[in-house]
């Protein structure tokens, strides 16, 4: 798996390409993570090139929205293919986290803040 990094204004946008497992996930919880501690408060994951989800990387996502919201942030995760939205729709992640089907539209859940 590769994780790029990027900001577009004062928003940070990882694109997580790949499969994100047992194998990767502890890396990409530190790399998400340092961001938030750094202070990153807007934070999308663009999933868009994501090829596959274990519960090992749904447990990165679901540790890196607890950390944003206990620091006053959000997170906000876009382009899920269909069998990665299935993983989060099976596990109720859906119904807690921001989902939106394009970077446009994640980008805009920040207007104004």
């Amino acid at each position: 798996m590769t994780i790029a990094h990027q900001r577009v204004d004062d928003v940070h946008v990882f694109d997580l390409q790949g499969q994100l497992n047992s194998g990767n996930a502890a890396a990409a919880e530190s790399d998400i993570l340092a961001q938030v501690t750094g202070g990153a408060r807007k934070v999308v994951l663009d999933l868009t090139a994501l090829d596959y989800i274990s519960s090992a990387g749904l447990r990165v996502v679901l540790v890196a929205a607890k950390r944003l919201k206990q620091a006053g942030g959000k997170l906000v995760l876009v382009g899920m293919q269909p069998h990665v939205r299935e993983v989060f729709d099976v596990s109720g992640f859906l119904a807690i986290l921001n989902v939106v089907p394009d970077r446009p539209s994640a980008l805009g859940q920040f207007a104004g803040t």
